[in-house]
């Protein structure tokens, strides 16, 4: 049993294609589009102790990321993201955030290039050994979202008498 199922060979394929269908959809005004869905990058990793999880996902606050076990053995990962402008105001000298949906102050932006990837996102891994719910840790720093998954001991063997 794998920990996740293989694309194969036509991963790159299906890129292409998602990618065209960003392309595609966002032919009007940029700011007008809605946020979309897309997938996140992760390194999965085995230790002797326990499996541990490396996503990319820049942009994310900790506010806007679900961890969950679906059952046993399946640890979900949903979120969003939201694309956020930075501008300085010569009024203000503080840096205000506004997002994709504030589209009145930018509908004026014309985008030469839009690759950051935003929306909502779901992630789901199926560990093929007893885990340890409990005992699982989760950081997020610098757009890296770290998941320690921690083996479950096995059970001990217990003998049963025959009255």
């Amino acid at each position: 049993m794998s920990l996740f199922p293989r694309t194969g060979d036509f991963s790159p394929l299906f890129r292409l294609l998602d990618d065209y269908d960003v392309h595609r959809s966002g032919r009007g005004n940029s700011a007008d589009r809605s946020l979309g869905h897309f997938s996140p990058r992760f390194d999965v990793r085995e230790t002797k102790e326990a499996y541990l999880l490396d996503g990319e996902i820049p942009g994310i606050h900790q506010k806007d990321v679900d961890i969950e076990f679906v059952d046993a053995h399946t640890l979900a990962i949903k979120g969003r993201v939201v694309r956020e402008y930075h501008s300085n105001n010569n009024n203000n000298n503080n840096d205000e955030a506004e997002t994709a949906s504030n589209s009145s102050k930018h509908a004026t932006h014309k985008f030469w290039v839009s690759e950051r990837s935003v929306g909502e996102f779901n992630r789901t891994f199926n560990f093929p050994t007893r885990v340890d719910q409990d005992a699982v840790k989760a950081s997020l720093k610098n757009g890296i979202l770290s998941i320690v998954v921690p083996k479950a001991s096995r059970p001990a063997v217990r003998k049963i008498t025959i009255e």
